[in-house]
């Protein structure tokens, strides 16, 4: 069984449960902004995958066929998190529709460099970085599923 495969399995298990302990009680009674901004914060930081194409956070043989794809899928997804966090906190109308950009494609890219690094065989490579797919992605899937839940469920007005 591959270790990288249990840890991320397990703590995704471990952020959803504090979601479900944490969040989703309170997902009602709070403005999707409220809820939004820590998520859009967090995932602004995404630019630390370029770290599977920095020498010595990963081992040599990193396969490029994920490295680059996640890299540059999570430093998208960080720009996308900045520019929909920059129209939340200003309250644009384009608000809404940016998180859903970011989210969609935030997705897609955990998603597919999952995919990759099991296609590739990444997790004998990934060196320091490993707590980014064991630790990190976990905690970014989960608040993907938040927002989701949040836009389809609870953000009713377009132009909030």
């Amino acid at each position: 069984m591959n270790v990288l495969t249990v840890n991320l399995i397990f703590s995704t298990l471990v952020f959803w449960i504090a979601a479900k302990l944490y969040v989703f009680p309170r997902l009602r009674e709070l403005q999707p902004r409220i809820v939004l901004l820590p998520i859009l914060l967090l995932h602004s930081t995404r630019h630390l995958g370029l770290m599977f194409l920095a020498p010595g956070a990963t081992y040599p043989g990193l396969s490029s066929e994920f490295a680059y794809p996640a890299a540059f899928g999570d430093l998208l997804a960080a720009v996308l998190a900045l520019a929909a966090l920059w129209a939340v906190v200003n309250n644009w109308r384009s608000a809404r529709f940016l998180v859903w950009v970011f989210a969609l494609e935030g997705t897609i890219d955990l998603i597919n460099a999952i995919a990759l690094a099991q296609l590739h065989g990444a997790a004998a490579f990934m060196g320091a970085a490993y707590w980014i797919p064991a630790f990190w992605v976990p905690a970014l899937l989960v608040t993907h599923y938040i927002t989701f839940v949040v836009l389809v469920r609870h953000w009713r007005d377009a132009g909030r």
